[in-house]
């Protein structure tokens, strides 16, 4: 049975951040926050007002899922994105 939803993290985590840079490494990112808080797919889609092929795909990285509803389960999962200017690659760069 899954955590009620009250229970699960809101959006704050003392973990690493996480490079992401498609579609396929953000589905990875959001199956292993699932699972770490042991959901299955049917859980979250339940939780998260959603089918569970939205889940499915997402986990997969297919890159045409609705950006909002991948936000919003991030949010479900204690996940948060943030957007910021990438490192250089190379401290010896002009």
């Amino acid at each position: 049975m899954p955590p009620p939803a009250q229970d699960l993290p809101s959006g704050h985590s003392t973990r690493a951040e996480t490079p992401v840079r498609s579609s396929v490494e953000l589905g990875a990112v959001i199956r292993e926050q699932r699972k770490r808080l042991a959901l299955k797919q049917l859980d979250l889609a339940g939780l998260g007002n959603t089918g569970n092929r939205f889940i499915v795909d997402l986990e997969n990285g297919k890159p045409t899922v609705q950006l909002q509803k991948v936000l919003d389960l991030m949010d479900l999962l204690g996940l948060e994105v943030v957007v910021r200017t990438k490192a250089s690659r190379s401290a010896s760069a002009p």
